[in-house]
């Protein structure tokens, strides 16, 4: 069964880091692309970076470029999002998805085939 698990969330100052984990089972990096997405309160579910299959290319949503880091372990089978600068607007729930390469776009959660449960982030100011 595929399975990812989101972690790593927490409390933090505004101006403060974490790293999210997600920690997958059941498909390999080789053919799957894995992304973030998080859901602010009352807000729509959005996309945050994806890394695609062979942990290759790396993209990010505008609102956390040059902020947070995408990567991943192989011999871990984690995909992790190093997220630093946090801002009060970064709070909400993370998620990590997973998709068959080539048949997603990642900033549509619709196109993402599976979920983990989401890990919250509250970012104080």
């Amino acid at each position: 069964d595929v399975q990812l698990q989101a972690s790593g969330g927490g409390l933090v100052q505004a101006g403060g880091s974490l790293r999210l984990s997600c920690a997958c089972s059941g498909f390999s990096f080789d053919d799957y692309a894995v992304g973030w997405f998080r859901q602010a309160p009352g807000k729509e579910r959005q996309g945050v970076s994806y890394i695609s299959a062979g942990l290759g290319s790396t993209d990010y949503a505008d609102f956390v470029k040059g902020r947070f880091t995408i990567s991943g372990d192989n011999a871990k089978n984690t995909v992790y999002l190093q997220m630093t600068s946090l801002k009060p607007e970064d709070t909400g729930v993370y998620y990590c998805a997973a998709a068959l390469e080539g048949d997603y776009n990642p900033w549509e959660e619709q196109t993402m085939d599976y979920w983990g449960k989401g890990t919250q982030v509250t970012v104080s100011s």
